[in-house]
Formats: C-alpha cells, structure tokens, sequence
C-alpha cells in the first residue's frame, strides 16, 4: 500500500476560501490518499465479515456555496450508498482526524438499531474503550468522550429524534505523529474496525 498518511496540509485544505478552491485541494490533495487506505480497509473488512464491502468517497456534491467542513471515505455493505447503512469512516476537519462506526438520520431502520443497542447496553460499554469518542451529529466537531457520554440517553435520542445520528470511534489531533505514519495509521483505523464489529453486527439482528 502505497498510503503516506495525513500530512498539515491536507489538514490546511478547510482553511481554503471558495468552494471550488477548496473541491480542487480536496480532490488533489485527499482523496488520492483515501482511495489507497479505503482500498486496503474495504479488502479487510470485506475478509473480516465474510460479505461484500464497498467503498465511497465523499462527493460533496449537494454543495453550491458552502465549502465542506470535513471530507471523508466511508465502506458500507451496499455498492450504490452508504447513507442509508450502517458503515465505517474515515475523515478530516481541520484539526483531527476521525475514525467512526457511523449510524446517521438517512437510516430507514434507526429504531430498531437503537433499540437492539439499548436492549444490550452493557454489551456496548464493554466492547468500547473508554478512549473511544461518541457523536451525535456527523456534521459537527463535539463528539465527547465516551466516558463522558450519557450512552442509555445518547441511543434514546437516536431512536427518539428523527434527525439523531450514532457514531462512535476515535478522535486524532492533526499534529499526532500517528496521523502522519501510513503504516501505524492503518493498523490503528483497522483495529478499531475490529473491535467495533460486533456493535457492527448487532445493528442488523431483528
């Protein structure tokens, strides 16, 4: 894998003024760069789950003026979308970088999956490192640890609010060394992976 990892210019390219500035930095200087990590955490994934896995790379193509926050990859099980599964990201603000299992509104099934989290609760806890972070919207910054999380509360919302959305994963500061080291950085995003699967897994029983 030729994956370099994340250097402070990519991170730079949200400082960029003009939407179609910004796209060009973001398709020159990023995705390149997730289509070769993605690539390799599709393939593992896709081993891991014994099915099928694809990978999507954020477009940003509803956008007309705004220049996007954050970009990001994301492997769902579904070749057409990702919005409307259950999925695995990667991406940058400006500042961090994020590592999720992602649940957001475009879920068809939202209460069910919150119900079968709530309904094993303890099973959630205990397979999450208390490193781990939690956000409840994928659109914002302040995902909170999850040691400072309220989880019972957090999947309530997410079942109860139509627009509520569930993440969870990790949170890296742009300046961390990690960041900047392809091969650390693949084995930190697959781990991660790993130990989220069975949360994975859990969102589609009946």
């Amino acid at each position: 894998m030729k994956f370099k990892g994340f250097t402070n210019e990519d991170f730079e390219t949200f400082t960029i003024d003009g939407l179609d500035e910004r796209m060009e930095a973001i398709r020159g200087r990023i995705q390149p760069k997730f289509h070769e990590l993605g690539q390799a955490l599709t393939d593992d994934l896709a081993s891991l789950l014994q099915k099928e896995m694809f990978l999507h790379i954020a477009k940003h193509a509803r956008r007309t003026v705004n220049p996007p926050k954050d970009t990001w990859l994301a492997i769902a099980d579904n070749k057409r979308g990702y919005k409307q599964h259950p999925h695995f990201q990667v991406g940058l603000f400006d500042d961090h970088l994020f590592i999720w299992l992602a649940f957001i509104y475009e879920l068809p099934n939202k209460e069910n999956i919150a119900k079968n989290f709530l309904e094993h609760l303890d099973k959630v806890v205990d397979i999450t490192p208390e490193e781990y972070y939690v956000s409840l919207d994928h659109t914002k910054k302040d995902a909170k640890p999850l040691q400072e999380t309220d989880l019972k509360k957090a999947l309530e919302r997410f079942r109860d609010v139509k627009k509520a959305e569930f993440l969870i994963g990790r949170h890296f500061r742009a300046e961390d060394p990690i960041v900047g080291d392809g091969d650390k950085l693949y084995e930190v995003i697959r781990e991660t992976y790993e130990t989220l699967l069975p949360l994975y897994k859990l969102s589609f029983d009946k």
